[in-house]
This record gives C-alpha cells, sequence and structure tokens, in this order.
C-alpha cells in the first residue's frame, strides 16, 4: 500500500510503501493522533525498513492508497 502525504508549502508530497498486511485503520489512528498533537511528528515505516517522519503541522493531506494497488503507467 502506498501512503502519499502532502506537505504545506512544498509542491511535491512524501510516498512511503507501506505492507500489504498493515493495519489501515491503525494507520488512521496513527495520522490522527499526530496531527491532535502539539509539536508531534508522524513517523511510518516503509516495507525496506527506513524510517519517515514527517512534523505533524505540516501535513495538508494523507491518501492512503488500496493494499495490492498497481500504479499504472502509459496508456495502455
Amino acid at each position: 500500500m502506498d501512503v502519499r502525504i502532502g506537505v504545506t508549502n512544498t509542491p511535491k508530497e512524501i510516498t512511503v510503501e507501506m505492507a500489504d498486511d498493515v493495519d489501515v485503520d491503525g494507520l488512521v489512528a496513527e495520522v490522527e493522533q499526530a496531527v491532535a498533537g502539539d509539536g508531534a511528528v508522524l513517523w511510518l515505516t516503509d516495507v525496506r525498513g527506513r524510517r519517515v517522519g514527517v512534523p505533524a503541522e505540516r501535513i495538508a493531506y494523507v491518501d492512503l492508497g488500496a493494499a495490492g494497488g498497481t500504479n499504472p503507467v502509459g496508456f495502455g
């Protein structure tokens, strides 16, 4: 599953590839908790074990992709 995070004041977004078996409800709860807290950081761990931290006050949006989804490329 891909998680895309929009960051305020920047045109790029952060994409984190999560395991397909990630607990989506737990992930949503983590995002909500981080956004609700003062000075909180949202920490995510991707499929390769890398940790990505985003300051919660900079999060513009979070897009949770479908588990096992594909990213089509091209015209076919």
